[in-house]
């Protein structure tokens, strides 16, 4: 009789277990090639755009061609005037974020501290936010004229309710067990909340920031519709009297890059600052 080599059993979860570690692990795309992908979508459809005007199947009366575009920035450049509105635009957008945006801080720094201070505050807090721009455009002329006030009143105002929901959020999210720690190891107030309770706090309150730069230029189209001579609100205003497209949609899409590189600095200020937070670690989130 011929004998067989000896073969010793292999449980079937340890043959599992060497099948699994022996597959070839998926390979992850690098940063570079991610933010690669994220443009991609973008830039297919500028190209769609353009070869659609180029061969009429768009009027330029209604969508002039991104080349189009281009020359009507570069003319505008030439002439002074898009560089000068664009900075009246942020300066106006940054003091309004920094007035609104340390309001709600404040007011909601409070009110998550106090349920003294959210049955005082609170309750007006959430009527003021209901109202709409558009309801307040009229009093805030009246109040201000057309001055700069009223533009930087506006987006104060929209600027600070999303700090000022997420600041109280955060606050009260935060876990009591991680309070009652604190307590026994002897913390005093002062260090309990700036270690523990802003810390902890902070993913909810970048939120917040992250959602007010994007009301922030909204409230500034808005504000931008007051009687005004500078801003680029005021460059497409004038640009609608005179049916220039391209102007319009110009400042369109000056609008969204803003807005697309304010968000990518916030996500910038998030990773530096919650760098010690599992979901917002290199790799974790993004």
């Amino acid at each position: 009789m011929s004998s067989l080599p000896f073969s010793p059993a292999v449980p079937a979860g340890a043959a599992a277990h060497h099948a699994e570690r022996a597959r070839p692990s998926p390979r992850r795309l690098s940063a570079a090639a991610l933010l690669a992908i994220s443009w991609l979508a973008p830039a297919l459809l500028v190209l769609i755009w353009e070869l659609a005007a180029r061969a009429g199947q768009v009027s330029p009366q209604v969508l002039p061609a991104p080349s189009k575009i281009a020359a009507t920035a570069w003319d505008l450049i030439q002439q002074g005037r898009l560089i000068s509105d664009l900075f009246t635009s942020l300066l106006r957008a940054a003091t309004g974020f920094v007035i609104g945006g340390s309001l709600g801080f404040a007011l909601g720094t409070a009110v998550g501290f106090s349920r003294l201070a959210e049955a005082l505050l609170d309750r007006s807090i959430q009527m003021v936010r209901a109202v709409p721009f558009l309801a307040v455009l009229p009093l805030v002329i009246v109040w201000f004229g057309v001055d700069e006030g009223g533009k930087i009143f506006l987006v104060s105002l929209g600027v600070m309710f999303p700090i000022y929901i997420n600041t109280v959020l955060g606050i009260r999210q935060v876990d009591p067990k991680l309070l009652e720690l604190g307590k026994v190891t002897g913390l005093s107030n002062g260090q309990l909340i700036r270690r523990i309770v802003l810390p902890g706090a902070l993913p909810s309150i970048l939120a917040g920031v992250r959602y007010a730069l994007a009301v922030a230029w909204l409230a500034l189209v808005v504000a931008e519709t007051i009687a005004t001579s500078s801003g680029i609100g005021f460059l497409a205003m004038d640009a609608r009297e005179f049916l220039r497209t391209d102007v319009i949609v110009l400042t369109i899409l000056i609008y969204a890059g803003i807005g697309v590189l304010s968000d990518a600095v916030a996500r910038l200020l998030e990773r530096r600052l919650l760098a010690w937070h599992a979901n917002y670690a290199a790799g974790g989130r993004r």
